[in-house]
């Protein structure tokens, strides 16, 4: 694992705190919070198969 694999990885760590602390601002309870994590993976997984596709 090089530097900027490390930095990396603090970062997306980061977004993910600054993600779940908007969520708990929101006071989601953890079935709506689930889903719309899942919904997120979806769309994005949705998009990755696409673009896997058409290239």
């Amino acid at each position: 694992m090089n530097e900027y694999q490390i930095v990396s990885i603090i970062s997306l760590v980061g977004f993910l705190v600054l993600a779940l602390g908007a969520l708990r601002t929101h006071r989601l309870d953890l079935r709506r919070t689930l889903l719309m994590a899942g919904a997120w993976v979806a769309i994005f997984g949705i998009v990755v198969l696409f673009i896997d596709a058409v290239s």
